[in-house]
């Protein structure tokens, strides 16, 4: 058995999940998902909770059994907590602004950069440089943090740039000084 496929996904209050022609849908108070599965995976309502199992012992049916198992926690996650990822800008006159669906930057170029938040996400810009991109969908919060980060990766002179909360930017010595 797959050490992740074999544990059950709890079901919270609130949450519904069906499945329908190879489709996972999952509809909560935050949102509803949906994500087409390989027929080679079973899924099975116990009361609270579902217990994925597989068909056979190939090896690619044992990686589907973990890779859904997962995707469809992380859905129920999301429509029932929602998943989010905070990002830091440092430097000089660095700044973003949220405006309805646009993210607005001044990261140190000559113009502004625009960004178009997705729909299903929101961006909420808060004291201090921080950025906290939301959504019920893991990928999609990733994906589009990921994509801002991009846009001025952290420097390892200086420190300045886009990071992720948790990420630790370990700074180089600059030059010694010239004799």
């Amino acid at each position: 058995m797959s050490h992740i496929g074999k544990i059950p996904v709890k079901i919270p209050a609130g949450v519904k999940v069906s499945f329908k022609d190879d489709i996972i849908f999952v509809e909560g108070p935050k949102g509803k998902l949906a994500q087409k599965y390989h027929p080679v995976i079973n899924f099975e309502n116990k009361g609270g909770e579902i217990v994925v199992s597989r068909v056979n012992e190939e090896k690619q049916t044992k990686s589907f059994h973990g890779l859904y198992r997962n995707l469809l926690n992380n859905m129920v996650t999301g429509v029932s907590v929602g998943f989010s990822k905070s990002l830091i800008i440092t430097g000089v006159g660095y700044k973003a602004e949220a405006r309805n669906n646009i993210l607005v930057m001044s990261l140190g170029y000559s113009n502004d950069i625009y960004v178009y938040i997705p729909d299903g996400l929101a961006v909420a810009v808060e004291q201090g440089g921080k950025l906290v991109v939301s959504g019920i969908d893991k990928q999609a919060v990733g994906e589009f943090a990921a994509e801002i980060r991009k846009l001025r990766v952290p420097k390892p002179y200086k420190g300045k740039g886009i990071r992720y909360e948790t990420e630790r930017i370990k700074l180089k010595a600059g030059k010694a000084g010239v004799k």
